[in-house]
């Protein structure tokens, strides 16, 4: 994210390098306004605004994906940092000797518990989706279901990667809340136990451990109603044009 001139460079989309979104959306919905944020920006305005985040003044939201993100709500407002892209949970390094992550670094949580990721780390291992079923975390978290000792193990490495990155954000940070969504966050209770497990396990300081972890209560929406807090809440969610 080039912010807030609006140019991105997703490591998801290839084809888009400093690709110049802001002003291709302002040409064609001339005279309206147009700000361009990251994904999971979106998400923690969109939880703070209207979801499990209501109420708190101190929020990482986290979507756990094709990649994993993040944004931030410090002191009741968005906080963009410098460039735009504070809150990127995805490329805090959880595994000084863990892969090698999109990014350019290695062991970061993206690394470790994306979806994609996931899915290659346990093709890497021996498991394969039944004939005829894709290879993706969807089937995954079926074959976890199912108790596929693969696809457990795999699927809890993921779910412990985002547990610490969650414990260390709260450590640097103070938050009160953190909420998680995204599709592969909905991978079941393997996921989920793995992460409040992995959690507890580097959330070691009274203030860390006190971070409640939630839910999305509407993870397929939520983001978009951030987007649109951006333009509507813009005390809180807004920026200079």
């Amino acid at each position: 994210m080039e912010w807030p001139a609006g140019a991105v460079s997703p490591l998801n989309i290839p084809s888009w390098r400093a690709f110049p979104l802001r002003a291709r959306l302002r040409e064609l919905f001339s005279g309206r306004p147009v700000l361009v944020h990251n994904d999971g920006v979106a998400l923690a305005a969109g939880e703070h605004w209207a979801g499990a985040g209501r109420g708190v003044r101190n929020l990482l939201a986290v979507t756990v994906s094709t990649g994993v993100g993040g944004g931030l709500v410090l002191g009741d407002r968005l906080f963009h940092g410098t460039s735009g892209n504070a809150g990127h949970i995805g490329h805090l390094v959880v595994d000084v000797d863990g892969p090698d992550c999109p990014c350019g670094g290695r062991g970061c949580v993206e690394a470790l518990a994306s979806g994609p990721r996931t899915v290659h780390r346990a093709r890497a291992a021996g498991w394969a989706p039944a004939a005829g079923q894709p290879a993706d975390g969807h089937t995954l978290a079926a074959a976890a279901a199912a108790g596929d000792e693969i696809a457990c193990r795999e699927l809890a490495r993921a779910g412990t990667a985002v547990g610490a990155g969650l414990a260390s954000s709260a450590s640097l940070l103070d938050l009160e809340v953190a909420v998680v969504a995204g599709g592969f966050a909905q991978s079941g209770p393997i996921f989920w136990d793995a992460l409040l497990a992995g959690f507890g396990r580097h959330a070691g300081l009274a203030f860390v451990r006190r971070l409640r972890i939630e839910r999305s209560d509407d993870p397929g929406r939520i983001a978009l109603r951030g987007a649109a807090a951006f333009v509507l809440a813009p005390h809180r969610y807004g920026w200079p044009d």
